[in-house]
């Protein structure tokens, strides 16, 4: 929970604005991300503005898109609303930090059972949406979310509103470029491998501080499989229930560089739809989730203007 900025709305549409979720440090995040409250104080949301050097437009096309979607691991997107100028929308609240907060208040990377575990449920969640044809195109640091309730994924589409495919997307305001695979920075289509790309970047910055790493700084349990995920060429990276079994079943030693690929059953799906693995979060990142469950709860609303 960071303190708002001068240039801070004070509202998200009928809401009023308590607190940023990111840092101001923060550039790679597609959207200015609150902490909200309802006018009459009962209700407190996550919300979320278009970056001002972004296209609104695409911007509220991709939160429509998101809020239609109710897949377990993504955030879910309740309210959409506001202007064509000035887009918004809002997902419930619950004590959440972003997973390079996450590292920050760790005071490093994550230890090796919270990488693993990370990495299952952000490939259960990928596997879920690819088994429904549907492509995330946003992932990154940024969009990671930890919660006590297991990790959720935001910033939906992100890829997708930043630019239109056949235009070029390295560079580009609130794209983290380490986490664009190379076929989306050169304005292709988003398709689910992109998403294992960003998956692997996502994994390397757990377990190193940074998304494009040295082959040696990688934890050897993840090694190969980070590599494989950070492949150039989309073909030879493995899928993401193929992810996920690699990091269901503990089998560091196998190399997965190039993994033959099969197709979800429907049972296997059934349980990635059904189930959710725990993430182990280390003390500090629980103890800074507590302290922004306190500051919401003692965060007071402006009075109102006095009348004249």
């Amino acid at each position: 929970m960071e303190r708002l900025r001068h240039d801070d709305p004070p509202h998200t549409g009928p809401h009023i604005t308590l607190a940023r979720l990111d840092a101001e440090s923060e550039q790679a995040v597609p959207a200015r991300r609150f902490i909200a409250r309802s006018a009459d104080g009962d209700r407190t949301f996550l919300a979320f503005l278009p970056r001002t050097d972004v296209d609104p437009t695409r911007w509220a096309i991709e939160a429509e898109g998101a809020r239609r979607l109710s897949i377990p691991g993504f955030l879910p997107v309740g309210e959409v609303g506001g202007t064509a100028d000035l887009p918004w929308y809002t997902a419930p609240y619950v004590p959440a930090l972003p997973l390079p907060a996450a590292l920050r208040a760790h005071g490093g990377p994550l230890p090796e059972p919270v990488v693993r575990a990370l990495g299952a449920s952000l490939a259960r969640t990928l596997s879920t949406a690819h088994a429904l044809g549907v492509t995330h195109a946003g992932l990154s640091p940024a969009a990671v979310l930890l919660t006590t309730e297991g990790a959720r994924l935001g910033c939906f589409g992100a890829v997708r509103a930043a630019a239109p495919d056949g235009m070029r997307r390295s560079g580009l305001p609130g794209l983290d470029s380490g986490s664009l695979a190379p076929e989306q920075a050169a304005g292709g289509r988003p398709r689910p491998l992109g998403d294992v790309y960003a998956l692997g970047a996502v994994l390397a910055y757990a377990g190193t501080g940074h998304t494009v790493p040295e082959r040696d700084e990688l934890p050897p349990f993840l090694r190969e499989l980070i590599m494989a995920c950070l492949s150039r060429d989309p073909e030879r990276r493995p899928q993401a229930h193929q992810v996920l079994t690699h990091l269901e079943s503990h089998l560091e030693a196998r190399p997965v560089s190039h993994p033959e690929p099969a197709a979800p059953t429907a049972a296997h799906q059934a349980t990635v739809l059904d189930t959710a693995a725990p993430i182990p979060l280390p003390a500090p990142v629980v103890a800074a989730l507590a302290r922004q469950s306190a500051q919401v709860l003692a965060a007071e609303l402006p009075a109102p203007a006095p009348l004249d």
